[in-house]
């Protein structure tokens, strides 16, 4: 078994409260990142440590073949190799994914970030409340 868990230590799942004000906003993607690069770093040790198995399964194969024993052992030995080594393909497109998804969600914060956070500033310094947008559009 692996040792990955879901929602690990002080990943709290970002709820859907559909709260779309600017800090909500950026608090949302800031966990959704740092989610997604923990994720990236979790995928690379798996599958550096199934190529390692599947390496070493390759091995074993090859020290059954040496002391002779039946060759069934042996090609079941190379099949589970093969296998581990096709997961950890695998594993290493969803690591590039799951890094590709990191990339743009701190790309998207920071351009909300540069769209929406001097309007952030002006609306929370200001002593007198100002209308929701979409306020005037009835």
């Amino acid at each position: 078994m692996s040792d990955l868990t879901l929602g690990g230590a002080g990943m709290a799942a970002a709820p859907a409260d559909g709260g779309n004000r600017y800090k909500s906003v950026q608090s949302k993607l800031e966990k959704l990142g740092k989610a997604m690069d923990d994720a990236g770093l979790e995928l690379e040790a798996l599958r550096r440590s199934m190529k390692g198995n599947a390496a070493h399964t390759h091995d074993v194969a090859g020290d059954i073949e040496n002391a002779d024993l039946d060759a069934k052992f042996v090609v079941m030995t190379n099949l589970v190799s093969v296998a581990l080594g096709g997961a950890a393909v695998e594993v290493k497109r969803l690591c590039d994914s799951a890094q590709e998804t990191a990339d743009r969600t701190w790309e998207a914060k920071r351009t909300h970030s540069r769209l929406y956070g001097a309007l952030d500033d002006i609306r929370s310094n200001r002593p007198e409340k100002t209308p929701r947008p979409g306020f005037f559009n009835r």
